[in-house]
């Protein structure tokens, strides 16, 4: 079947709402460059377009009704949000599900070293990269920093005009013969992913001078040079940040690509930035759910943290969180049980909101190309996902599908079929088994992404907008 380019139905008001629409998600991601900055953007949002926290219905045990917005944040790093509808919660919900972490280095929690005249932060990296992409290119440090007195510091470091950034560096094209026999695999490792934070040594005291030249000529070393880019990079963090280096053991420092995310082509048409798996569709799920004006099935919309490295952790899609807190909403509605909480869960029906590859022709010969998403074609559906036999997929059955189609042609969606690439070349995972062992209906349903889990992703603005309108879609007619 031919795939039909998303450009060619729009109107001009249409193309007015879509470009809005795209403005305001490309500043989203420009400032969200982490879970914690996701969560915290979002929940301000959610807050000023009326919905309020769970905790003040469970403490003032206010009954919920249809109407009613709700949230609920886990750790700081993951969110719930409720749209109540007409039906009774045990008939179901329609969810939205997508994740709001993205691949990027972690920094250790004994990060910091200098040698040969640098200071270095020590990493490792989360979830699936190209190592050799991370090098060379400008590096931001977001996260925060908790003492022991559990005060916290936030930092974020390298995204305005008159910072400083960072970098990790990569061996000169003249001396790199060896180094281009390795496999790609193998010309960056993970342990050189070490970023360079400083170069400049502290000035020593004339005291601590003198005793580290009487020690150098006692040893016939350079004693007082030693460390000295190290001590300099400390009594900066100590003035800007009043940490010390044992506060490194209780931070969540993520290096990520530094600057804004861009407009992408002479017409405009694309979207480049970093991170856009999964936020490309986190952004439309949670605008989706506060956009709405009224549903008849509740709507909630689920941003979840650790989806990138097999959704574990008690921020992860597979912790009790979501469990919990629709018990928490039955037992605010009704008669609250064990059975009643089955109930709502296996009668829902999910859109796992996540990416698919994009076809690119460069590297043709990686997909099949009556079965790979186009980016200008819509938003994507993948009726199961997992690698070389659908190992670890959820695969949505055709009643699912037939039922999502007529839903969607209902308000003129553009949507395409698509897996996300030739069957042995490898594969991917979403969030969408997990939620499919309740017994609710699931299936993986976002945009297409081209240059997938590097440094820089690209989209397309059609796609993301027609993603949108398709969410918008499910919750209001499914």
């Amino acid at each position: 079947m031919d795939k039909k380019n998303v450009w060619l139905k729009y109107s001009k008001a249409e193309l007015s709402k879509l470009d809005a629409f795209c403005e305001d998600y490309r500043n989203f991601i420009s400032e969200c460059k982490t879970e914690r900055e996701c969560t915290d953007f979002i929940v301000n949002d959610l807050e000023n377009k009326g919905f309020v926290p769970l905790k003040k219905f469970v403490e003032g045990k206010k009954k919920i009704g249809a109407g009613d917005l709700i949230y609920a944040v886990n750790k700081n790093k993951g969110i719930l949000a409720f749209r109540i509808g007409k039906k009774p919660l045990e008939e179901g919900m329609n969810i939205l599900g997508a994740h709001i972490d993205s691949p990027r280095l972690d920094v250790k929690q004994n990060p910091l070293y200098e040698d040969g005249g640098f200071a270095y932060l020590d990493t490792h990296y989360y979830g699936g990269i190209k190592k050799y992409q991370w090098v060379t290119i400008p590096l931001a440090i977001h996260g925060v920093v908790v003492k022991k007195d559990l005060t916290t510091t936030i930092i974020n470091l390298g995204e305005e005009d008159d910072d400083p950034v960072f970098f990790i560096s990569d061996l000169l094209i003249h001396l790199s013969q060896e180094q281009l026999e390795k496999k790609a695999s193998k010309v960056i490792e993970g342990e050189a992913l070490d970023i360079i934070i400083g170069n400049r040594p502290a000035a020593a005291d004339k005291s601590a001078a003198k005793n580290a030249l009487k020690k150098a000529e006692e040893k016939d070393s350079d004693v007082a040079e030693k460390e000295a880019v190290k001590k300099s990079v400390l009594a900066l963090l100590k003035e800007y940040y009043d940490m010390d280096e044992e506060d490194f053991l209780s931070a969540e420092l993520e290096i990520v690509p530094a600057g804004r995310a861009r407009d992408c082509g002479l017409d405009r048409s694309m979207i480049m930035g970093y991170g856009q798996d999964d936020r490309v569709c986190s952004y439309p799920s949670y605008r989706a759910i506060a956009d709405i004006k009224s549903v008849d099935r509740t709507a909630c919309c689920i941003l979840v943290d650790k989806e990138e490295i097999g959704s574990v952790g008690a921020t992860g899609m597979t912790s009790f969180f979501f469990e919990n807190t629709v018990a928490e909403l039955l037992a605010l509605t009704s008669d609250a049980s064990d059975l009643t909480l089955r109930r709502c869960l296996s009668n829902s029906s999910m859109l796992s909101s996540d990416v698919s590859s994009a076809f690119d022709p460069t590297y043709a010969s990686s997909f099949d190309k009556k079965n790979v998403a186009y980016l200008g074609s819509g938003m994507v559906l993948c009726k199961f996902t997992g690698a070389r036999g659908k190992s670890g997929s959820n695969d949505a059955d055709a009643e699912y599908l037939g039922k999502l189609r007529a839903v969607f042609d209902k308000d003129n969606v553009n949507i395409q079929l698509a897996e996300l690439g030739k069957v042995d070349l490898g594969g991917g995972g979403t969030i969408a088994y997990i939620l499919a062992k309740y017994g609710m209906n699931v299936i993986d349903c976002g945009v297409a992404v081209l240059n997938m889990h590097a440094p820089f992703e690209v989209t397309s603005k059609a796609d993301i907008y027609e993603t949108y309108r398709g969410y918008l879609s499910f919750l209001k007619n499914m």
